[in-house]
């Protein structure tokens, strides 16, 4: 039998950490609770996790700072990032540090373990996620390995991609040529439509961009107006056992 995926809830409310680690609980996850930095750091430092859950605002540190510091010490660890409804740029900022998605307060446990289970599924973090197909593309001079969910340049240097920007890039790999708009983007990366203010996806392009852009001589991408994304080179693919 597979291990339940293990979560880290990190919310300095005690009634929400209570509520939510019995919620996750019942949906089948191990659950591990923080209120503080401090909890944070502890939890992080002995125990291994497959998403955190973490909270902008903490008593005794900036959870966009923990944001940071997990991305060094795990590039692949999911996150999710909790904000109030009111901070816009604490979402922006968190999504340009390497969060892969985020909730504004309040929310409905519900609406919290869907947005988790679509984060564990495009970052295959759980045994329910979809067996990947063995598929090497290679672009630009670049090359993505679809099982070890890597990118490397013509030297051998990796290029260090987060869950989300490897999903992303992912889509217009299996779509080159096609223009894809914001919407439809954000449908096939995260299961969900975009709000009047998403600018998730812009802010992944532009993550994405800067780092490949820095290993390649090619120009990937195109913006359209008033269309969205496209991939503006050949990708030529071939199956992997």
């Amino acid at each position: 039998m597979a291990s339940l995926p293990h979560a880290l809830v990190v919310d300095d409310d005690q009634e929400i950490r209570k509520l939510l680690g019995r919620y996750l609980t019942e949906q089948g996850f191990r659950v591990s609770l923080a209120g503080d930095g401090r909890e944070f750091h502890a939890r992080i430092a002995t125990e291994k996790f497959d998403i955190v859950v973490l909270d902008v605002l903490l008593p005794d540190a900036s959870g966009l700072e923990l944001c940071r510091f997990l991305r060094q010490r795990a590039p692949q660890m999911p996150i999710i990032l909790v904000t109030a409804l009111k901070e816009e740029v604490d979402r922006i900022i968190g999504l340009e540090i390497g969060a892969d998605d985020y909730i504004g307060k309040p929310f409905s446990p519900r609406e919290l373990l869907a947005r988790m289970r679509a984060v564990l599924r495009r970052t295959a973090g759980t045994s329910s996620a979809p067996v990947q197909t063995g598929v090497v593309y290679r672009f630009g001079g670049l090359v993505a390995d679809v099982m070890s969910r890597s990118v490397t340049a013509e030297n051998g240097d990796a290029v260090d991609l987060t869950g989300a920007e490897f999903e992303l890039l992912r889509v217009f790999l299996d779509r080159p040529g096609r223009v894809l708009s914001r919407e439809q983007l954000l449908d096939h990366t995260q299961g969900r439509e975009a709000g009047p203010f998403d600018r998730s996806i812009d802010v992944l392009m532009s993550r994405i961009r800067r780092k490949l852009g820095a290993a390649t001589q090619d120009v990937l991408f195109k913006t359209v107006r008033n269309g969205g994304y496209q991939l503006a080179v050949r990708v030529d693919s071939e199956p992997v056992n």
